[in-house]
């Protein structure tokens, strides 16, 4: 089964903020939030993306957003992504 679903955490450098989210299309869904179509980031613009999984379902893409959104997802982050 091919490669479908990807999770990405995006950084706002200006803002010192990141988001975790889920999509398809990582390239695709971070041009929506630079263009401040996404509520929740348009205050935090510019984003990049700094981390991509790629996941074969949309179970195991929900799974991983939802730990990496919570505290220990948080230590993840701190621990493994250099800012």
């Amino acid at each position: 089964m091919a490669t479908s679903h990807f999770v990405h955490i995006l950084y706002s450098e200006k803002h010192h903020r990141h988001y975790v989210g889920m999509s398809r299309d990582v390239n695709s869904r971070l041009k929506s939030h630079n263009e401040g179509k996404v509520t929740s980031t348009k205050p935090y613009i510019p984003w990049k993306v700094v981390h991509v999984e790629a996941h074969t379902s949309i179970s195991q893409a929900r799974s991983r957003e939802k730990y990496l959104k919570s505290a220990a997802g948080r230590r993840w982050r701190k621990n493994n992504l250099k800012m």
